[in-house]
């Protein structure tokens, strides 16, 4: 199947709507600690069905089991992503209290992630990269091609993805050869003016 091929700089013009980036939202003693601290988090192999990926990841606030579907509250985000967080989300033109979901990852080598689009349930996605470079892919199917794009993630970069990169394109992280850590921040989803939220009264 014949792509379309674009390029993105996520770090001067850019060209996809939706998609918004920008270099050093922390200093390297606050990456080497936040390092330091997701790798004492009780970090988890990813699980989707019944494969086992090689990154390992945990959840905070709410988490979304791949393996039965169930999508529930969880832990707390701790508080030494407070910081982190609040940066996060003036990225992104958001409120702190909007982010409710936090997802740590530690990518090895030979790790990454495929093709996808975040779950309907979440809106905004952003995305804060620590340790070794990584690419970011995107693709967006146009009739019997796909448009793509791909943008290198600086460590210690942020991103956001809202609108059209986040609902029109999937995303994907290609396999490291270097160790990684990544830190998420998702808002719930809007549906006909009520916040998810109320569908899961142990919030």
């Amino acid at each position: 199947m014949e792509a379309v091929n674009a390029m993105v700089d996520l770090f001067g013009t850019t060209a996809l709507p939706g998609l918004s980036s920008s270099e050093a939202i922390v200093s390297p003693a606050e990456e080497a600690a936040l390092i330091a601290l997701i790798d004492d988090a009780n970090l988890s192999p990813f699980k989707f069905q019944q494969w086992t990926g090689k990154r390992l990841t945990r959840s905070f606030g709410w988490n979304y089991d791949f393996e039965t579907g169930r999508f529930a509250p969880t832990d707390p985000i701790p508080t030494w992503l407070g910081p982190v967080k609040e940066r996060a989300a003036q990225f992104a033109g958001l409120e702190a209290a909007d982010l409710v979901q936090a997802l740590i990852i530690r990518y090895d080598s030979g790790a990454g992630i495929g093709w996808h689009k975040d779950r309907p349930i979440f809106e905004h996605v952003v995305g804060i990269s620590l340790g070794a470079p990584a690419t970011l892919r995107l693709r967006r199917r146009a009739k019997e091609k796909f448009e793509r794009t791909s943008a290198l993630l600086m460590p210690r970069s942020i991103y956001h993805l809202s609108g059209e990169a986040r609902h029109d394109w999937e995303h994907s992280i290609a396999e490291m050869d270097k160790t990684r850590w990544s830190v998420t921040f998702r808002s719930l989803a809007c549906r006909e003016g009520h916040d998810v939220s109320r569908q899961f009264p142990a919030l």
